[in-house]
């Protein structure tokens, strides 16, 4: 896999391979094993306050020469906090998500950061590409986690981003292995997200029993809820049951709200509770079939993208 272009020169990496920064997942551990793989590495502030971001900025700086960067969610009420603690640290990449990015991107440029946001329609990335990002990701409704409400997938997003804007493409959502990543690449994405296959790796800060869900899941082992308060893909469990039932039924926002709580998704992930949490997966789960170290994982993906090609060449 040697492949050159604008993503791979913004952020200094020799592979188009991208970890996302997810929530109770991507600490410093996992951002910097990447980067020292070849890819890039994001800490995920999603669940992070303003001194612990702090810390595992500080400790990846420490565990790798290399680039990394910061995911930051703009409609975090805290989000100021954590971009002052950003700017404060030397970082230089930040991602943005889950709101507009023309609210930080004085500041961010300011600061000579690039910035990068996760968009999941056109519309979105020409605003983002108007206000001065750098690149945007396109986030196709395969993807674990918060999703946009249009429910596009990655194969039909990626090349209607990449015919409408200028700046460079980032394809995610459901890309686990090499074959992903030369699928994305073919719809003219110069880089790939990935996100729950970094999940099930050593490096990562999941809790063990989260790990496990995923590497049992299969194809069907995954389900859209809370359309109406910001729709997620999770693993199907018992809480999901109760969730779908809701709004099967009706339930308004403020009743969704109430069944979310507080710390759903730190249940799920971080404390491992398999039938109460909100386990957060993509919709390629069922292609990951075992747990692996960072390094052994970029290997795997390299030599499957290298593979997927020769295929097709042949």
């Amino acid at each position: 896999m040697k492949i050159k272009n604008r993503i791979t020169d913004l952020l200094k990496i020799d592979y188009p391979i991208i970890q996302a920064g997810m929530v109770w997942v991507s600490g410093w551990k996992l951002a910097s094993a990447v980067s020292n793989n070849g890819g890039f590495g994001l800490i995920g502030a999603g669940s992070m306050k303003p001194e612990l971001l702090r810390e595992h900025i500080q400790k990846c700086s420490s565990a790798t020469s290399k680039s990394f960067g910061v995911n930051l969610p703009l409609l975090r009420g805290d989000a100021n906090e954590l971009l002052n603690v950003i700017i404060d640290e030397g970082v230089k990449i930040v991602f943005t998500s889950a709101g507009h990015p023309g609210k930080f991107i004085e500041q961010l440029k300011k600061n000579e950061i690039k910035v990068i946001h996760v968009v999941s329609n056109v519309k979105q990335a020409l605003k983002a590409e108007s206000v001065g990002c750098d690149a945007v990701v396109g986030e196709g409704v395969e993807a674990g986690g918060h999703n946009g409400a249009d429910e596009l997938t990655t194969f039909c997003l990626i090349p209607m981003l990449v015919d409408n804007v200028n700046i460079p493409v980032i394809a995610a959502g459901g890309i686990v292995n090499g074959n992903g990543i030369a699928a994305a690449l073919a719809l003219g994405a110069e880089a790939v997200q990935i996100g729950t296959r970094f999940a099930a790796t050593i490096e990562s800060s999941a809790h063990d029993n989260y790990k496990r869900k995923i590497i049992e899941s299969n194809d069907t082992s995954t389900t859209l809820v809370l359309k109406k308060i910001g729709m997620a893909r999770i693993i199907k469990n018992k809480w999901s049951e109760i969730v779908i039932k809701a709004e099967s039924g009706g339930a308004d926002e403020n009743e969704l709200k109430k069944l979310l709580g507080e710390k759903r998704e730190r249940l799920g992930i971080f404390e491992g509770d398999e039938n109460e949490g909100m386990m957060e997966v993509g919709q390629g789960v069922g292609l990951i079939k075992e747990i692996l170290s960072v390094e052994s994982l970029m290997k795997k993906l390299i030599q499957e993208y290298d593979e997927a090609i020769k295929r097709i060449s042949s």
